[in-house]
């Protein structure tokens, strides 16, 4: 009997309210597990030895090592832990991260989607790409063919030999492997899985599912995998991962999906996998984040911490970008630091820095977002 309720409702429940209705649940989820207060700590730590900040967290020690990948990176082997009981650094130069939100602190959010708006032709999506990019999807495209997997033994072997290795590759102890099962569940019905052929032999996989959110259709990418010869070999698995996104892209048109999502990566506009991804004209969304770091910036030298540690953060539902022009580095310095920051999806920018710091820089960010159908708003933050 419940499990006919069960399918009565989804059947008669639009898939954007059973989208709604999952998101709210992750979040509940999450925020009852942030509600384990006997589970925090106090940690403090440095982005490096030299450093005149002290990052201070405060949540759950599981989730420390988030807090260290959203400030620090994942270059994050220089963070120095520090002994409390030593920690002398000045209150104005504290960086307060918590699970919980304080007065005035961002709302850093663990992830973000990219996105590439669909409904229109595929020449208009990949003119955002740049020349070498195009020249190379033109050359290697034909070699390759996408096919869905069918049978239990070809799901399998995706899950045991391209999926797993690909993510331990990867991540190393690391991984968020999806469960077998999970994985048979998504390709069999919910999902599909596709497996990546080259000159007729298997090398790589797509798995990815359908969201609907708002009453647009999403194909969203779950994980890729590649066997060894291609993840092992940093050149081919650049070209192999290209076309088998290039060719998730064309599915995902051709079926008449409103949106490409490329899939999830860290929300760190340094972050290299988001960049790569910006590339291939995806724009950031908060799709597939329910998890946010509360982190509230230092009252001296906060323009010199964001030049160091730019940062997303979500007001509302909407994205902001939060940016550091610090004293110091001229007008060339500038652009070249944040040549790669201009983001589609982005609701405002903050600028923060002393009055008329990076001027020519700001026109210029401000022309380079005017081709963009809503470009952001930017505010100016007057601070040292």
């Amino acid at each position: 009997m419940k499990a006919t309720l069960t399918a009565l409702a989804r059947k008669h429940v639009s898939p954007s309210i059973r989208y709604e209705m999952r998101h709210l649940a992750s979040k509940l989820r999450e925020g009852l597990a942030r509600a384990c207060f006997w589970r925090w700590e106090v940690a403090r730590f440095r982005l490096q030895q030299e450093s005149p900040y002290e990052i201070v967290y405060v949540g759950r020690k599981q989730q420390r090592e988030m807090a260290k990948l959203l400030i620090a990176g994942k270059g994050q082997a220089s963070t120095a832990i520090i002994d409390s009981t030593s920690a002398t650094t000045a209150a104005d130069h504290v960086v307060l991260v918590s699970e919980m939100p304080t007065t005035g602190a961002l709302s850093v959010p663990h992830y973000l989607s990219a996105v590439v708006p669909l409904g229109r032709p595929l020449e208009a999506i990949t003119a955002r790409y740049d020349s070498e990019l195009r020249r190379s999807i033109r050359k290697h495209r034909p070699l390759y063919r996408m096919r869905q997997a069918l049978t239990d033994e070809e799901i399998a072997m995706a899950d045991r030999d391209l999926l797993r290795p690909y993510a331990s590759a990867r991540q190393g102890i690391h991984a968020a492997q999806f469960p077998t099962p999970e994985v048979f569940r998504i390709a069999r019905g919910v999902g599909r899985l596709d497996l990546i052929t080259l000159n007729d032999e298997v090398i790589g996989c797509h798995l990815g599912c359908e969201v609907v959110r708002g009453g647009k259709r999403y194909w969203s990418t779950l994980r890729f995998g590649y066997c060894a010869a291609v993840f092992s070999d940093a050149r081919k698995l650049r070209e192999v991962n290209s076309i088998t996104t290039f060719m998730a892209l064309e599915w995902a048109l051709e079926k008449g999906f409103d949106y490409y999502d490329i899939g999830l990566c860290l929300a760190r506009p340094d972050d290299g996998l988001l960049k790569w991804k910006r590339r291939r004209g995806g724009d950031i969304d908060s799709l597939g984040n329910y998890a946010c770091l509360f982190v509230r910036l230092p009252r001296t030298g906060t323009a010199k911490f964001l030049w160091d540690t730019p940062m997303f953060a979500i007001e509302g539902d909407k994205l902001t970008l939060h940016l550091g022009l610090p004293e110091g580095p001229n007008d060339e310095e500038v652009a070249s630091r944040y040549q790669e920051m201009v983001f589609g999806g982005l609701h405002k920018i903050y600028l923060y820095g002393r009055s008329g710091a990076g001027e020519p820089f700001i026109e210029n960010l401000r022309s380079r977002y005017a081709s963009l159908q809503s470009p952001p708003t930017m505010e100016r933050v007057m601070c040292s």
